[in-house]
């Protein structure tokens, strides 16, 4: 489906161009960053920024299913989010769904069924969504069907995570969490831990599982990593697999030893934001100060992305071009996406504009095409511009 696309110059705002902020212009056309004389915005007071790419969240779920008896169809889910990230200057982003053990929401069946979604969905989308597929490592039997889904749907990111020492430990020491762990689910406790049992009785084919995923992961381009990783001698053993992104690791060891033979670490916006992990894990500010956090994602919360930028900077963790390098380019280079997570010529027209004192996000463009405009700068846009250089979606 044909796209219009914005053919227009934005001057007078602080751009972040070659690592520094540079009052200027940039021009767009064509969905990419050009050159040449065409229609001017003033966007005096701004900052014009890298559309945020966004490698991990899952605040989809919540537009999915608002309360866990209240789910709403797929389509109606993917264009709250897709407006969501919007809202909130993202121009990329991987929706982190499940292929677990668990079944339900988690299991192979919901995984399947929203990648169809996003497939349909996509050509209506405003931001490039993506899926992530969160694959519990004790799940060997469905390997074929897992590597047959990522191959139809083009799924390009995995990460591993094992839940299962959770669980034995939340049915031991604190088995409230595992009533509700299961209601979640739609079944009783005595339910779930036969699950659980099941699962852990895999444990002996798990190693080779994985090695035959990792193979088959590199044979087909997909980067992959794991997810909280809770000690380094966990993060080893992923980086030897080959899986080199560090997501959420819950303490420092992982973190330190993913950088020291130069994986990738991701911790969430959130994190930052909020002065502290919700899970009682490590806070994210500590491993950036250490310079131990490549990336940060939204998690569960969009809005926390260029909060925590601006977080970082106001707390002298990083100048403002590095701590937005940490939602934008420093993901382009770990996806491999190398026409995006910068403003140099060529480049894709992703953008995100930002009010230069309150910091909030009033205009996003992906692709050329506005996929979020609220405020004085829409009203910048719009005055006294012939509507024909202005498209939407």
């Amino acid at each position: 489906m044909s796209r219009p696309t914005l053919s227009l110059r934005l001057t007078g705002a602080q751009i972040l161009r070659n690592g520094r902020l540079e009052e200027g212009t940039l021009t767009l056309e064509h969905g990419v960053i050009t050159s040449g004389p065409l229609p001017e915005v003033d966007l005096s007071g701004y900052l014009v920024l890298p559309g945020i790419i966004d490698m991990h969240g899952d605040a989809f779920e919540r537009h999915i299913a608002p309360r866990p008896s209240a789910p709403f169809p797929l389509e109606m889910g993917l264009r709250a989010t897709d407006r969501d990230a919007a809202a909130n200057g993202v121009t990329t982003a991987w929706l982190a769904q499940s292929w677990s053990w668990e079944g339900g929401h988690r299991g192979p069946d919901a995984a399947e069924t929203l990648m169809s979604a996003m497939d349909h969905y996509r050509d209506h989308s405003v931001t490039d969504l993506r899926i992530q597929v969160r694959c519990e490592t004790h799940t060997v039997d469905t390997g074929d069907r897992l590597l047959n889904a990522i191959k139809k749907h083009g799924i390009d990111y995995v990460v591993f995570n094992n839940h299962l020492e959770e669980a034995l430990f939340l049915a031991r020491e604190q088995p409230d969490e595992i009533k509700l762990w299961a209601k979640k689910a739609g079944r009783s406790p005595e339910e779930h831990m036969r699950l659980v049992r099941a699962a852990f009785d895999q444990s002996p084919r798990v190693p080779r599982y994985l090695c035959s995923l990792a193979e088959s992961f590199d044979t087909l381009g997909v980067r992959y990593g794991s997810h909280d990783d809770p000690d380094g001698d966990t993060r080893e053993r992923y980086s030897v697999l080959g899986a080199r992104v560090c997501e959420f690791p819950t303490a420092r060891g992982p973190a330190a030893v993913a950088k020291a033979v130069g994986d990738h670490v991701v911790m969430g916006a959130p994190n930052i934001v909020r002065g502290g992990s919700q899970a009682g894990n490590i806070h994210a500010s500590r491993l950036v100060g250490d310079d131990l956090c490549d990336v940060l994602v939204s998690d569960y919360h969009y809005p926390a992305l260029s909060k925590a930028a601006f977080r970082m900077v106001d707390e002298g963790l990083r100048d403002l071009p590095k701590a937005w390098a940490m939602i934008s380019s420093n993901a382009a280079e770990i996806m491999g996406l190398n026409d995006r997570g910068g403003l140099a010529l060529g480049q894709r027209a992703d953008i995100t504009i930002v009010n230069e004192q309150t910091h909030a996000v009033e205009g996003t463009i992906s692709g050329g095409r506005i996929s979020h405009l609220t405020g004085e700068a829409a009203h910048r846009f719009f005055a006294n511009q012939p509507t024909s250089h202005l498209a939407a979606e």
